[in-house]
């Protein structure tokens, strides 16, 4: 650029005018402000259009009825605003969650990809088998002439049968076709293989809520149902814990639990 020549000035192509969609004879900016407002009325333009010629079929097959001549189902007015029906979002569920599934076949080969949760599984929801035991009914589900190994836990009764350690031979199988909810607590696998939960303390008693939870959310324990315990006669004597420090440490407790429990009483008795 040559000398005190000015260079060119600066246009910009947002400023050029452009057509009113809804103005034929209307030019308008076409800077990025009004671009939105003339693509609405873009779309608008073209939806009365649409309007319009479906009025005209409607015009004419109105007129065909009235000659008596026999004509087809109108067509729905496609400018007319859908609603999202309930059947609709129905059906839009069972459409997504099918190409869930075929996606999950596709890439894992599994529908439900290779998952193995116990949520996945038709049991977990409609189970086949759910009943009320007795605890003779219990016992006989042992494994033995070809029924399945039962064990109960706070009066919840599960199918363990894909437990290893629940077979003959295994090291959980003195828990089968009884409710040791007792043992679960205190670890007396042998001697407290009973519901009887009297007396136990607070870190037995959660580590007895532990084990509940975690026969109702495993992947390969189903509930099958309840048994149904006679009750339990509140002065009989209470089991004998296997673990004589144990035992010793379970009496200082209950004691100790005993006398806050006369200590609150007098208090209250005194307000």
């Amino acid at each position: 650029m040559s000398g005190g020549e000015a260079p060119p000035p600066y246009v910009d192509a947002a400023d050029e005018k452009v057509q009113d969609p809804s103005i034929p004879d209307r030019m308008v900016s076409n800077k990025s402000a009004n671009r939105p407002f003339l693509a609405y009325k873009e779309y608008r333009v073209e939806q009365e259009a649409l309007h319009a010629a479906w009025l005209e079929k409607k015009k004419a097959r109105d007129e065909k009825i009235a000659k008596g001549e026999k004509v087809g189902p109108l067509e729905p007015d496609p400018t007319t605003p859908q609603d999202i029906t309930l059947k609709g979002f129905l059906k839009f569920i069972v459409i997504s969650l099918l190409c869930i599934v075929l996606a999950g076949k596709f890439f894992t080969g599994s529908y439900i990809w290779e998952s193995d949760s116990q949520w996945l599984k038709v049991k977990t929801y409609w189970p086949q088998n759910q009943r009320l035991f007795s605890e003779r009914l219990l016992a006989e589900y042992n494994g033995k002439d070809g029924k399945p190994f039962y064990l109960a836990i706070d009066g919840d009764v599960f199918d363990v049968s894909k437990g290893k350690a629940y077979q003959e031979g295994g090291s959980y199988h003195h828990f089968v076709g009884v409710d040791a909810a007792r043992a679960f607590g205190t670890g007396c696998f042998q001697t407290h293989r009973t519901h009887d939960t009297r007396g136990m303390s607070e870190k037995e008693l959660n580590s007895l809520t532990h084990w509940k939870k975690f026969y109702s959310e495993h992947k390969d324990y189903i509930k099958v149902g309840r048994v149904n315990h006679p009750p339990i006669d509140p002065a009989s004597p209470i089991p004998e814990h296997c673990d004589p420090k144990k035992a010793n440490a379970a009496k200082k407790e209950e004691a100790k639990n005993e006398e806050a429990k006369k200590r609150k009483e007098v208090d209250h008795e005194e307000l």
